[in-house]
């Protein structure tokens, strides 16, 4: 889904964990603390744990970052760099100068656990009609992975926390994203989903480039959730046919507008988690007069 020049990667690096106990962190449900049942088969990961027995992102994360600081040391032919930490992120960029041009890779620390979803996610995930009850199953299925963050809304941060992840899922839905199974691919029919979300996208970073400060807290995934809520609501192919992406990309926009104006836009798979809580209301609205000034002049910014 890359837009511009490929010059963001995100690498997960995964540990795999037998069993943990979740306890949910706030009303969310997407936030967790971790902690070992009886006798766990990782013993290296508990000198991981602070003193409450919850396993630390934090800790995890800084002993990652020496270890990768050590790494980078030895790469000869290529300068690399480990960026300077961002609050609260869970990722360690690499920064690589190379010609033709510079990347950035950001390695998430995630952990990926062998057991059922939490039960914040059993609602989520309605993809019946779209791409089949035995779809969701099979999804259902596959591991838990939970990603080292910071939970924002703590009062006091012990970086204690971690984050449910379903990047994995949602890859699997990206590749797979037709109500017919054959949608997109080499000989199948083509349809417009993907252009739709790159689109969104496009202009979501183009606005975050001019408004930086007043656009922070909208990231891609807003526009990544509104688009699988689309493709819910819309679920056959044949609403999304190749020649009619201007009357799709509308109705997809008209939707996250929708979002906005209701500061609702509940999380894909934990559908009690709202991404765009009250409190930022005023960006909310910002982004909206942005988009819909776009709209009113057959967007501007795409000519640029």
């Amino acid at each position: 889904l890359q837009i511009s020049e490929p010059n963001e990667f995100d690498i997960m690096l995964v540990m795999p964990v037998a069993r943990l106990q979740l306890d949910e962190s706030d009303d969310t449900g997407a936030y967790y603390y971790l902690t070992f049942k009886r006798n766990p088969k990782e013993k290296y990961l508990l000198k991981f744990l602070d003193e409450d027995g919850k396993l630390s992102s934090l800790k995890m994360l800084q002993a990652l970052r020496e270890i990768i600081k050590q790494e980078v040391k030895n790469i000869k032919n290529v300068e690399v760099t480990v960026k300077r930490k961002k609050a609260g992120s869970p990722a360690i960029t690499l920064q690589i100068k190379n010609p033709p041009s510079e990347i950035s890779v950001d390695i998430i620390l995630t952990l990926e656990v062998q057991q059922s979803w939490p039960p914040s996610t059993q609602d989520g995930l309605k993809i019946e009609q779209w791409l089949g009850r035995k779809v969701r199953g099979e999804f259902r299925n596959k591991s838990l992975y939970l990603v080292a963050k910071e939970n924002k809304k703590e009062k006091v941060l012990r970086g204690n926390t971690w984050r449910l992840s379903f990047s994995h899922i949602e890859k699997a839905m990206m590749n797979n994203h037709g109500s017919s199974k054959t949608c997109c691919e080499s000989d199948g029919p083509k349809c417009c989903r993907k252009g739709c979300l790159k689109l969104l996208k496009y202009l979501l970073e183009q606005l975050k480039m001019k408004y930086t400060k007043e656009l922070e807290k909208f990231y891609s995934y807003h526009v990544k959730t509104a688009f699988f809520h689309s493709c819910v609501m819309w679920p056959n192919d044949t609403d999304w046919h190749l020649g009619d992406l201007d009357h799709c990309f509308q109705k997809y926009l008209a939707y996250f507008l929708d979002c906005l104006q209701k500061s609702h836009l509940p999380h894909f798979f934990i559908p009690r988690y709202n991404l765009l809580s009250l409190e930022h209301k005023a960006s909310s609205d910002f982004l909206s007069r942005q988009i819909n000034h776009q709209l009113n002049n057959r967007f501007p910014i795409f000519q640029e």
